[in-house]
């Protein structure tokens, strides 16, 4: 069957490779998925695989359902929204939109789950069960696709026994999977705060409240909640990476805008920082006669695979690409909502190699000169169809 299944996945490559530029070419928003979403439902009609659209936005839920549908139900999921990035590298089907671009592989996300929709729907006479294929809107912006298209009750006519999610890396080299059980990537909560004072003449001080000055001391003050208050075992990020001080050198402004990240591996300390850090906002506003404007929206959980899940997909994918090609993942402190359906339904998320001699040098995930080898969409949609296909045809749960 491997050989079968291999030559469905060698056929389908160039169709493949097609999606991947158009969806490159074309990227979206978080929320705005709205060309991408028409792409997908005009492929998935093509192909012949019904689906339900518009869920929890521009959510789409298809099925491939084999011989007795009901005996066994498995999701596959690929997120499919780009990022405020300028695209920086010269190729032929670079972004058309100024300012947008897939820096993060969702389009190749999306693209190998239309390739292995289309091996799965060939052998959908030859397995027993259901193959759910999640096709997620606004992984980058919280409050995340996942989460809403749970609320918006995805699943209600019927429930996955388990989800896989796979992940683009360029630290492994094309032709590469790498899986890790257990905690992997940390929660992530976005900090927003306006300090809002008198503003005034930068030659009269007295005269009003130095916003600025509340805001640099602010971020001083905030590095506590890590170096003093968080318990010193455990892992926690704090960073803020925007600050407006519309001013001037001689102008201190009435309002001052900072936004940041929280993330940590632990849940009970992520509620008990965040108390920390509106308190130490609050007090420190007051130190300088301001107030304080805080938006701390819930963010999104540790994402957490499931041991017996995770290490029965390894076998099954060092089955698709040898035992040498398979890593161990280390854990990160970036963020995925795919956390969300760990929380429900036992699942993994793994990645696989997409850095090649093509592009030795790309830049890092969310930067501009970020570039995947397309020869690794090979392995993305063969590894994702053999191990939808082996979960499905084993035992396994």
């Amino acid at each position: 069957m491997k050989a079968y299944i291999q030559d469905l996945v060698d056929q389908n490559n160039n169709y493949v490779v097609e999606c991947y530029r158009h969806l490159h070419a074309h990227p979206e928003l978080s929320f705005e998925e709205y060309e991408t979403a028409q792409f997908i439902q005009n492929e998935l009609t093509k192909i012949g695989i019904p689906f339900r659209a518009n869920i929890g936005g521009n959510g789409i839920l298809a099925r491939i359902e084999g011989r007795n549908p009901n005996k066994k139900v498995i999701a596959l999921r690929a997120d499919m929204d780009a990022l405020p990035v300028c695209e920086m590298v010269d190729i032929p089907h670079k972004s058309t939109k100024a300012n947008v671009m897939h820096a993060c592989g969702h389009d190749a996300h999306t693209s190998c789950l239309l390739g292995a929709a289309k091996v799965l729907h060939a052998l959908r006479s030859k397995f027993e069960g259901t193959v759910l294929l999640i096709f997620q809107p606004g992984e980058e912006k919280s409050p995340g696709g996942a989460r809403l298209m749970l609320e918006d009750g995805v699943f209600d006519e019927i429930k996955p026994e388990l989800i896989i999610a796979q992940h683009v890396s360029v630290d492994y080299p094309t032709g590469t999977m790498g899986f890790l059980s257990g905690l992997i990537m940390a929660s992530s909560d976005e900090i927003h705060i306006k300090m809002n004072g008198k503003g005034g003449h930068g030659a009269l001080p007295h005269l009003c409240n130095d916003t600025v000055l509340a805001a640099a001391q602010t971020l001083v003050s905030l590095q506590q909640v890590r170096s003093r208050i968080c318990p010193p075992l455990t892992p926690m990020v704090l960073t803020f990476g925007r600050i407006i001080a519309n001013g001037a050198q001689n102008v201190v402004p009435g309002t001052v805008e900072l936004s940041g990240t929280l993330r940590t591996y632990d849940e009970k300390w992520r509620s008990e920082a965040k108390i920390h850090i509106r308190r130490i906002i609050n007090e420190t506003a007051a130190a300088y006669g301001c107030t304080a404007e805080i938006n701390i929206p819930d963010g999104y959980p540790t994402v957490v695979n499931d041991k017996g899940i995770t290490d029965q997909a390894n076998v099954f994918a060092s089955e698709w690409v040898g035992e040498n090609n398979i890593r161990t993942l280390e854990m990160r402190m970036t963020s995925e909502d795919f956390a969300f359906f760990t929380q429900q339904y036992p699942s993994t998320f793994y990645r696989f190699g997409v850095k090649g001699e093509v592009n030795a040098n790309t830049g890092g995930l969310h930067s501009s000169n970020f570039q995947i080898d397309e020869k690794a969409l090979e392995t993305g949609v063969g590894g994702l169809a053999w191990l939808a296909w082996s979960f499905m045809t084993s035992g396994a749960k």
